[in-house]
């Protein structure tokens, strides 16, 4: 662990905490409303990841950075272990138990802080070129095979959802760092002459029903009633007993997958606004750390990675909602009830502020050992 130093407070990063406080108590709110067991189980699932983000946050990452491709490599032995040893629910085999207990682990939720950790300990092994052109052919090729790897494992659950998230998130994250733009170019020249063929024969039979579900005149049930439950909000929501989408269960999974729709209903288009605004202010925040720690590849590329997360699971899931994309179970990220997701992403918040906290360890080091 490491030797406390009060200067550590003064480099946490609050304004993070400033953002996720509001979007923990309202989505509490809103479960409330619905169901008070729902709510009380989130309680445990909040103190969970309350303890996981104190312990996490306090672990001497930054001195033992060398640990990070073991780590990364037991991620991918849990993923390949879903394979032979997982649990199957809903039909998607995702889930290992773990013995002795009756609980089981999600590999998928597991691996994401490791993944972004992964891609800054490579990037920062292997910087960018000075002269500003970007990674060449070799260098893309070699950070791709620790992209693809969890792509291919998570995509063969079936989690397809999950495995385009951390493929689009790690190549976002060396997009935002640099990489040569002949070799975009070229890769969005593959992937649209190739779309047909990966159509056919890659995807599985209820993905093609999920986009032709989505690009139908009709939109699914649960489609449906999310855009009445949208519809009836109109400018500043309903009170909890109007509310009779969600209280009257038309609004299916209204706690979970649907709980955007829930939250217009009650609080309107303004309640939309706003929250949007506050996942749009944290996505900057964390964007603006590849400014303030320009030289800080681990910082740059873990806050890039986390940036990426939020947006794309926070824009595919309200963008479901409203019928604008397929419905894929990738929930809306520390509002909708769960514990995995949430616990997942407390987690990784306590990374980046431990990154972001003990980034001058080494001079602490160095001052004490001189007193």
């Amino acid at each position: 662990m490491h030797f406390f130093d009060k200067r550590i407070i003064s480099h946490f990063d609050y304004l993070i905490i400033i953002f996720i406080l509001p979007l923990i108590y309202l989505s509490y709110h809103l479960i409330s409303e619905t169901n008070v067991i729902l709510a009380n189980k989130q309680l445990i699932y909040f103190s969970i990841s309350f303890a996981a983000f104190l312990f996490v946050f306090i672990l001497p990452i930054r001195n033992n950075l060398g640990i990070i491709p073991f780590l990364y490599w037991v991620g991918i032995a849990l993923l390949l272990a879903v394979e032979f040893f997982g649990i199957t629910k809903l039909g998607a085999q995702r889930w290992i138990a773990i013995p002795g207990i009756s609980m089981t682990i999600q590999p998928s939720e597991l691996i994401k802080p490791i993944y972004l950790l992964m891609i800054g300990y490579l990037v920062n092994k292997n910087p960018p070129p000075r002269h500003g052109r970007g990674y060449d052919l070799k260098s893309f090729l070699h950070f791709s095979i620790y992209i693809f790897i969890p792509f291919l494992l998570i995509a063969k659950e079936p989690d397809l959802g999950t495995a385009l998230v951390l493929l689009l998130v790690g190549y976002g994250i060396l997009f935002i760092v640099g990489v040569n733009w002949k070799i975009w170019a070229t890769i969005a020249f593959i992937i649209a002459l190739s779309s047909p063929l990966i159509y056919t024969y890659l995807i599985k039979d209820y993905q093609k029903k999920r986009i032709t579900d989505f690009i139908s005149e009709k939109p699914s049930y649960h489609v449906q009633q999310s855009i009445i439950a949208i519809g009836s909000g109109g400018l500043t929501g309903k009170s909890a007993q109007d509310a009779t989408q969600t209280q009257l269960k038309f609004l299916p999974i209204a706690t979970s997958d649907f709980i955007f729709a829930f939250l217009v209903e009650r609080y309107g288009f303004i309640g939309a606004i706003v929250l949007i605004l506050i996942y749009l202010m944290l996505i900057v925040h964390l964007m603006s750390m590849n400014y303030f720690f320009a030289d800080d590849y681990i910082i740059r590329c873990f806050a890039s990675g986390l940036a990426l997360l939020l947006f794309l699971n926070m824009s595919i899931n309200v963008l479901m909602v409203i019928g604008f994309a397929p419905v894929v179970g990738l929930p809306l990220p520390m509002f909708s009830y769960g514990g995995s997701s949430f616990i997942n992403f407390i987690v990784i918040f306590a990374v980046l502020e431990n990154l972001v906290s003990f980034r001058f360890k080494d001079m602490y080091n160095f001052e004490r050992k001189l007193v």
